[in-house]
């Protein structure tokens, strides 16, 4: 399939051509909102950061996410007196080539004021953004996540390894894969060591599955959930093995922490569990804190696995529901995308089922809509982390 996206100044390309409202604290959320409700049948998503005390992830995940690919221009909502750098980020928006604009709702005349020039600004730019062409893609130029969750007994045996297999597919054809999550591979860390392209990534992976490891510990309680054991999940090495199921096969290029964008093609981790000492709680409050992570580092579509269900989407990028559960997916097939539980009941192989989301990917790449889009899913969440950067071996040339 001749994949075409939108190509901007950094040389990368989109899969949507988003305009984004993004507001800087909690106090702008609802004028923000009411901005992007006269656009609901339009791509204009809202996105946000509720913590009025500044925060370095933060900011930076605002960064990465305002001049992701799919987004074709930014509209950012200031109370006026919160810390968050809007200076700085509209500043990075605009070096991006993307239009920008900053309404600070102090300065603006409050809300309804604010609110009409947001709208009137916005209209202009999907104005513009209608008349913005495609440009021929290769599969080489995605980058493509995954995540599990509302995992159970089957996400492990059908869903996550068949998302594995497109991931192997991606690979070869020189795509950016990323997987997670640290806290969810405990222990696994010796077999991701041994696919490692280097022993010193491999000592790296082993590190961060420590740092989760002690992460939770150090809070009481992990990522097994209720939940898991109710669908028949039993031990937290059981949902590793299957959470590691949906990375595939290929050799690990590389680990990567949130807003850490893929330099080049392969399978890449990413370590989702905050550095130093225990500050802000659980490393992810809902599977949707992971996606927006994931792409924060570039991800123009995301899989999600599901084996209870889950009917969350994301802004700003596509996410492909693949549902791991036979039963589930009979009750929820207006939600998923995929239904992997044929394999459990002998209707189609692991193989069949991988080829079949590596299909869908490229027709999603290509404009059609996922089962989350369609029923217009935005979901968005950021809160408060923090991280140290990478080292040099966690990306080996």
């Amino acid at each position: 399939m001749s994949l075409r996206g939108y190509l901007r100044q950094d040389g990368r390309k989109g899969v949507r051509n988003v305009v984004v409202v993004a507001y800087l604290v909690e106090c702008a959320h609802h004028v923000a909102r009411q901005i992007t409700t006269r656009f609901e049948e339009a791509d204009v998503h809202l996105i946000g950061f509720p913590g009025c005390f500044p925060n370095a992830y933060a900011q930076r995940m605002m960064e990465r996410l305002c001049t992701h690919p799919n987004v074709g221009a930014a509209l950012l909502l200031s109370l006026g007196c919160e810390s968050f750098n809007k200076y700085s980020l509209e500043r990075i928006i605009a070096a991006s080539g993307r239009p920008v604009s900053t309404l600070t709702i102090q300065e603006a005349g409050g809300t309804k004021a604010t609110i009409e020039a947001g709208r009137a600004w916005i209209a202009t730019q999907l104005d513009i953004l209608r008349r913005q062409p495609r440009v021929a893609m290769g599969v080489s130029e995605l980058v493509v996540g995954t995540v599990c969750g509302g995992s159970d007994g089957t996400s492990g045996l059908t869903g996550n390894p068949a998302a594995g297999r497109a991931f192997d597919r991606l690979v070869a054809a020189g795509a950016a894969c990323i997987f997670e999550e640290t806290g969810e591979l405990i222990g696994c860390e010796e077999i991701m060591a041994a696919r490692a392209v280097t022993p010193a990534l491999g000592e790296e992976l082993r590190r961060s599955v420590a740092k989760a490891a002690r992460y939770y510990a150090t809070l009481g309680y992990g990522s097994f959930a209720p939940g898991n054991a109710d669908g028949g999940l039993t031990t937290i090495e059981e949902k590793s093995m299957g959470a590691y199921a949906k990375s595939g096969a290929s050799p690990i290029a590389g680990l990567i922490k949130p807003g850490d964008i893929p330099p080049r093609g392969g399978l890449y981790l990413m370590d989702v569990v905050p550095d130093g000492e225990v500050r802000f709680g659980f490393p992810n409050i809902s599977d949707n804190a992971e996606i927006v992570e994931m792409i924060a580092s570039g991800c123009q579509v995301v899989f999600f696995i599901t084996g209870r269900g889950s009917v969350s989407g994301s802004a700003l990028a596509p996410v492909i529901k693949i549902c791991a559960n036979p039963d589930t997916y009979r009750r929820l097939a207006d939600d998923m995308d995929v239904d992997a539980g044929r394999i459990l009941e002998g209707r189609a192989t692991l193989d069949e089922v991988g080829e079949e989301i590596y299909a869908l990917l490229l027709r999603v790449a290509c404009g059609e809509q996922t089962k989350s889009e369609a029923l217009g899913h935005q979901e968005f969440i950021l809160t408060y982390k923090s991280f140290e950067p990478i080292g040099p071996a966690c990306l080996p040339v």
